[in-house]
């Protein structure tokens, strides 16, 4: 899972001043399940289930708790109301709610079907989530609107705790007007209806699938098929604008992995939140085996979200060297409703958030100076985290507080790890191998149907690489020592050095330059308040009503857009600024001149670790 805070704080700072089927006749076990899109009562969809018959007198029926790749606590089943439970001649069961997310069914030989209706999660979002409560994370959450329905499965189809490992057929019933979009392969012909087979429930729940009207690309890498769908409800945004790039991102990714290839079919399901209304307000991205699904808010400038999705979406493709080819049994044997997490989120996000970042330096597609910028800003960030709280025993406890407040730091000292791990094995081996050459190794060891043990990882990962390494992650990973970072920097040759970093026009940390006059809808510049250079050099002042921008005119109702066209603005972009002083308009033009900050910053300055240095960044 890859979360965005994004610059939508900001504008909260300156406003300061959210059917049923026949039973199955099937011998083996398993689950049929048929959902319906076509009727919505009250912001609702109705799911019914039949499983085959059970010797059981008592079965357990679940909505998830947890699922993989959230670690947090989201209860699914808070969004189920009018459960029931049928048998054959369609007289109500005795079911018993035993939880937020578990009813008990009794005389349960005789069960035939359950039926519930399912609530979405965008609309009742205040923005106010986290990783281990509040709202449920966007990318993990669902949608029930006549143009579009997230489906992240595991938010509609719960289990019987019979049958975890009996095979789902999943029935979809749309409108001829909808594309499902998903990673699956739809086994029936018909415009209205889709049917998709799962193994397992585990694996039904690791496909999400998104209905809108069609608006996908696809294209091949290699012999990966990739799917790109969007939903844009304003139409802002067309696939074409998107699939370019992500094409472009992905060919280099692959490029990247070399042999490493865990799936055949690839889908990224990017659905654009509509800031305006009640909807989605968790920016991010969540990762499955062969899909991602991403949301991001729809008046994000294009120059911005090309920028999040390579970072995002890179991130989550990446998941498919971990935790798909390499995980534990708590991944492996999930349980949804009483989860046991591993101790080595180190590995299944930071060392695919490191990927994320390297991919692209080693691809081209950034700079050296980028990626050491980028390393600088997370060795800042996992400063200011508990950086003596062991990564295994905060992965291991992840739920729980204080061990969730730390969660974040899988992107920042997750990816440091990844790094330092690098580094040690490409100076041990003069250059010649780094740590894809040990996600290589430990895929082939394990694979996607072959978990290992948590406690048996790190004696692995040693026998594939050097003795140095299990010092490190005894050191620094399972025990409470802070990384000296340096010290494995100055192995490639890089050192600390001071950089300027570029600000926002306006707002300083949390202090605005501008605020709302909520009468009159006006932006305007704050009376007392020392500001920056860049309304100096326009002419602007203090008390000034800031009418538009470049030809666009803003207010209360628009400032969102106006703080996100700024985050793109460049030093010396032209800029033509409409103000009211005094009650008279006038005209401003010139150019920008940002605001910058002095920040800790990395460059390379030993040359005679060149050879290392760039076996790290382009090997």
């Amino acid at each position: 899972m890859k979360k965005i805070i994004y610059t939508l704080a900001f504008a909260s700072v300156i406003l300061g001043c959210k059917t049923g089927q026949t039973s199955s006749t099937t011998v083996n076990p398993e689950v049929n399940v048929s959902i319906d899109l076509n009727t919505i009562k009250d912001d609702k969809v109705m799911v019914t289930l039949l499983p085959t018959p059970t010797n059981l007198d008592i079965v357990t029926f679940s909505i998830p708790k947890t699922v993989p790749g959230t670690y947090s606590t989201d209860n699914y089943g808070k969004y189920i109301e009018n459960v029931k439970a049928f048998d054959a001649k369609g007289n109500e069961l005795v079911l018993t709610k035993i939880d937020e997310n578990s009813w008990k069914i009794t005389n349960a030989k005789k069960l035939q079907k359950v039926t519930y209706w399912v609530n979405d999660t965008y609309d009742t979002e205040t923005g106010g989530g986290d990783f281990g409560g509040g709202d449920v994370f966007s990318p993990a959450g669902t949608n029930i609107s006549p143009e579009n329905f997230m489906l992240n499965t595991h938010g509609f189809v719960g289990y019987f705790s019979d049958k975890l490992e009996v095979p789902y057929t999943t029935t979809i019933s749309h409108a001829a007007t909808l594309f499902g979009a998903t990673s699956m392969t739809d086994t029936d012909a018909s415009s209205t209806q889709d049917v998709y087979k799962s193994y397992r429930y585990a694996d039904l729940v690791e496909h999400p699938i998104m209905y809108s009207k069609p608006d996908y690309a696809t294209f091949k890498v290699d012999d990966m098929e990739i799917l790109i769908s969007l939903y844009s409800p304003n139409g802002a945004y067309k696939v074409a604008d998107i699939a370019p790039a992500m094409e472009t991102m992905m060919r280099a990714q692959k490029k990247f992995l070399g042999a490493i290839n865990s799936t055949k079919k690839y889908a990224v399901l990017l659905y654009l939140s509509d800031m305006k209304k009640a909807d989605a307000k968790g920016f991010g991205a969540l990762e499955h085996p062969t899909s991602t699904t991403v949301v991001m808010p729809e008046m994000m400038p294009k120059e911005a979200m090309a920028e999040q999705l390579k970072d995002v979406v890179s991130h989550e493709f990446f998941h498919i060297v971990t935790p798909l080819g390499v995980h534990s049994k708590e991944i492996q044997y999930f349980d949804f409703n009483a989860p046991k997490m591993s101790k080595h989120l180190w590995m299944y996000e930071g060392v695919t958030e490191y990927f994320a970042n390297l991919f692209q330096v080693n691809q081209g597609l950034i700079s050296e100076e980028d990626f050491y910028n980028r390393m600088s800003e997370k060795v800042s960030n996992a400063s200011a985290m508990n950086d003596t709280m062991p990564f295994t025993t905060m992965s291991s406890n992840v739920l729980d507080k204080p061990y969730k407040d730390q969660y974040l730091n899988v992107y920042e000292k997750g990816a440091l790890i990844g790094m330092c791990l690098d580094i040690i094995i490409r100076e041990n081996s003069n250059g010649e191998r780094g740590i894809l050459d040990l996600m290589q190794k430990l895929t082939n060891e394990y694979g996607v149907t072959k978990p290992f043990n948590d406690e048996e990882l790190f004696d692995k990962i040693v026998s594939f690489t050097y003795p140095e390494v299990k010092i490190f992650l005894e050191t620094y990973v399972s025990g409470p020592t802070p990384i000296p970072y340096d010290k494995y920097f100055a192995k490639v040759g890089v050192t600390q050095s001071k950089r300027k970093i570029p600000g926002n026009v306006f707002l300083k940390g949390q202090v605005p330059y501008i605020t709302v006059n909520q009468e009159t809808k006006e932006i305007m510049v704050l009376p007392s308040i020392e500001l920056p250079s860049f309304y100096a050099t326009l002419g602007i002042k203090n008390g000034d009503i800031l009418k538009s921008v470049n030809d666009t005119n803003y207010n209360l109702d628009n400032i969102y857009d106006l703080i996100m066209v700024s985050q793109n603005w460049k030093e010396n972009d032209a800029i033509t600024v409409k103000i009211k002083r005094d009650g008279k308009e006038s005209e401003l033009k010139g150019t920008v001149k940002l605001p910058y900050d002095e920040a800790e910053g990395l460059q390379a300055t030993d040359a005679s670790k060149n050879t290392i240095k760039n076996a790290w960044l382009k090997g």
